[in-house]
């Protein structure tokens, strides 16, 4: 089975060059001075939402991607080539996650994009360095490292409507009557393994996205039968349209089971607006037609009366799509109308990203100093060069850090560690 809607992936945007430690030496040039010049910066890493895929099984054994890194600086000035972004086009439904579960990204939309890492800023070369009282710097920063992170995928179909019922209802050979798809249809259960879609051209005005859900089993919320696998795909559809086999002995109790698993659900589906049908008329007495849907009255909101068709006569298909297209309408009227309504009352909550706040914590031989500025002017220093540790120690003053380092007892000698980055000596 190829369809694949929920899978891990790791992500890793480029890394920064180098920059170059370089001085001009040519003949009749006298002190040519510094021409380092700066690293290229990382690639970033682009998520698409795109019509033309339907599943994640393209993750199935690419577990990583990898955007490219910049190049480092040369001689003379010359600059690295700057990383080239990766692009991946990803379902339109893909919610992207990072490992504790909070959401990064929606894609909802075609085209909709979101860098979900960042390349890493190339290291400057010594001829940025230069002033009027540093005429030969020898000093040249390291690229910084690209974003890594562990996602999770998963892909939620957006469909205008979500066919939904037991196992042989009807649902694949409806989807196949009313638009190009050819789901496989059988007479066992479980014929249809992973969900289908289908675009639906009503009397050539009106085109919707049906999606043809696997049979739904008692327990199927809780994992049995393949329901709790694709359950997530109807939790976007604007109508579910729930059908029932009219061979049915009990209409009432089919009804019933699977109302049951939409509301056991994680997210109630049951609320959603929901057209019933009675499907597989053709051959069947109208007496007992009409007793299968006075029992699925009695038992049904009034305003949404039950509807009976027949998949392989066309018998009532273009009044169930009439009704069909109405319900799309006006749920969608009610969401965006919902939208608008909601959208001043809701509060815009901004996280701080201070990149100049840092901490000093006291260890029991060294100290530690935490803070994202701080850390990223470190991880771009190159400790093996005294030039390098001697800047960084100047713009650590000029933060504050040294001062506070000295509050908390620091001594001439004594190790201090910023971040990950690396290692200085007070």
């Amino acid at each position: 089975m190829n369809f694949i809607d929920k899978t891990p992936l790791t992500v890793k945007a480029g890394d920064g060059g180098n920059g170059a430690l370089s001085f001009r030496h040519e003949k009749y040039v006298d002190r040519g001075g510094p021409d380092g010049g700066d690293g290229g910066d990382g690639g970033n890493i682009v998520l698409v939402g795109s019509r033309n895929q339907n599943t994640l099984a393209k993750f199935r054994y690419q577990k990583e991607l990898r955007a490219e890194d910049g190049g480092n600086g040369g001689k003379r000035r010359r600059h690295g080539k700057k990383g080239a972004n990766l692009t991946v086009a990803l379902p339109v439904g893909t919610v992207i996650a990072d490992g504790a579960g909070t959401v990064l990204a929606d894609l909802v939309q075609e085209g909709q994009s979101v860098v979900i890492a960042r390349g890493g800023r190339g290291g400057y070369g010594n001829a940025h360095f230069v002033s009027s009282t540093r005429q030969a710097p020898r000093i040249a920063e390291k690229g910084e490292k690209g974003e890594l992170y562990n996602l999770e995928l998963e892909l939620k179909m957006i469909a205008d409507v979500g066919l939904i019922g037991l196992p042989n209802a009807g649902k694949s050979t409806l989807l196949s009557t009313i638009s190009n798809a050819r789901p496989e249809i059988a007479d066992y259960p479980f014929t249809t393994l992973v969900p289908n879609l289908g675009v639906v051209d009503v009397d050539g005005e009106q085109s919707l996205l049906f999606a043809d859900i696997p049979g739904l089993i008692e327990g199927a919320a809780q994992g049995k039968g393949l329901g709790d696998e694709f359950l997530r795909h109807v939790e976007r559809t604007a109508v579910l349209v729930h059908l029932i086999d009219a061979y049915q002995t009990d209409v009432q109790a089919a009804y019933h089971g699977v109302q049951t698993e939409l509301k056991a659900y994680a997210v109630d589906l049951s609320s959603r607006p929901q057209l019933v049908v009675l499907t597989k008329i053709e051959g069947l007495d109208e007496a007992l037609v009409r007793s299968q849907l006075q029992a699925l009255r009695a038992i049904l909101p009034k305003a949404v009366p039950p509807l009976a068709l027949s998949a392989h006569s066309g018998l009532g298909v273009s009044e169930f799509l009439r009704k069909v297209v109405a319900m799309v309408k006006q749920s969608v009227g009610k969401q965006t109308k919902t939208s608008d309504a909601t959208v001043d009352q809701i509060p815009i909550l901004r996280l701080s990203n201070d990149d100049t706040q840092w901490h000093v914590v006291k260890e029991k031989d060294h100290f530690i100093v935490n803070g994202r500025k701080i850390e990223r002017f470190a991880a771009r220093t190159d400790f093996s060069n005294e030039a390098g540790r001697q800047r960084l120690r100047t713009i650590m003053q000029k933060m504050g850090v040294v001062h506070e380092l000295a509050r908390r007892g620091a001594k001439s000698g004594d190790r201090v560690l910023i971040g990950d980055a690396g290692e200085l000596v007070y």
